[in-house]
């Protein structure tokens, strides 16, 4: 790149080099990301096949179907349940593994951690050895069926109840399982990066340990809750495994990044899974936004 920016004049040199040292990434990008994101956009105009427009006509048959209306529900109801139990136990555990000896806490948070290492489709095929069901009068080994039929009850198809949702809530289930371990390590270093004299002022003006938590530490980590918030938002915006494996979105559990692959692979309708994509690309953007904004407000802080 030196010797390239060596042939222009010398009054151009200084200003041409950074333009050429980032032109290798900028064309990756534009090749990997942008390109396919402009397709992505045109196709999604097109038919099934991408040999004729036909306007708004895929999102209108997307949000007009009843299907694809509970699809949205459901990936609502994953945005708004993952993440918020996702924190709520990350913090729960990173804040009781602090107060463990460091050999034990070490060994709590290692468990917790792993998880995290085993992929979507792992972590379903474990949550199915759980959730299984098999005839009444055989042995149970599920051990969610185990459990319920020692109590008395009968074999329950757990996957299949979609009333209330219970069965997209057991799927969530697997993704904060997985996602735990994220958020504690996170939150834990953010809650060791606490100020220690701030909190011994606190004890000593008598403030209770819960006071104390949610007026002095919760405000000071906000910003790293707020990361990893959104970072498991969009993980769960990408959600495809687990549902996939479990359920493979039937008795109403589908969520839209399994509803792009059906209209794409399955019913090999382009047009429809375009459309899905850039649906979903609408919704990412003020997320993706937002966590900007915070990252600059972060390093202004700074």
């Amino acid at each position: 790149m030196n010797k390239l920016t060596d042939l222009f004049p010398r009054r151009m040199h200084e200003r041409v080099k950074p333009y050429v040292f980032i032109l290798p990434a900028f064309a990756a990008i534009s090749l990997y990301l942008l390109f396919p994101f402009f397709q992505t956009v045109v196709y999604s105009f097109a038919n099934r096949d991408s040999t004729a427009w036909v306007g708004l006509q895929n999102y209108s048959d997307l949000l007009g179907d009843r299907g694809f209306q509970q699809t949205l529900f459901n990936t609502l109801l994953w945005i708004l349940v993952v993440p918020a139990l996702t924190i709520v136990l990350g913090l729960l555990i990173a804040t009781l593994a602090d107060r463990l000896r460091p050999g034990g806490e070490k060994f709590t948070k290692t468990i917790i951690f792993l998880p995290l290492a085993i992929s979507a489709v792992g972590a379903g095929t474990i949550w199915t050895f759980i959730y299984t069901q098999r005839p009444p009068g055989q042995a149970q080994i599920g051990l969610l069926n185990a459990i319920w039929t020692l109590l008395g009850g009968d074999p329950v198809a757990w996957l299949q109840l979609s009333t209330g949702r219970l069965n997209s809530l057991l799927l969530m289930v697997i993704l904060i399982w997985t996602q735990a371990g994220f958020a504690m390590v996170l939150l834990s270093a953010a809650i060791k990066g606490v100020p220690s004299d701030t909190l011994e002022a606190a004890r000593i003006d008598g403030a209770a340990e819960g006071r104390i938590f949610f007026a002095i530490i919760v405000p000071q980590i906000r910003a790293t809750i707020i990361t990893v918030f959104i970072t498991v938002i969009i993980g769960v915006l990408k959600t495809f495994d687990i549902v996939y494996v479990m359920t493979n979105g039937n008795f109403n559990t589908n969520v839209i990044a399994l509803s792009y692959y059906q209209q794409q692979f399955v019913n090999r309708n382009s047009g429809s899974a375009a459309a899905i994509v850039v649906l979903l690309m609408i919704v990412m953007i003020p997320i993706m936004a937002y966590q900007v904004r915070q990252f600059r407000a972060q390093e202004v802080a700074r």
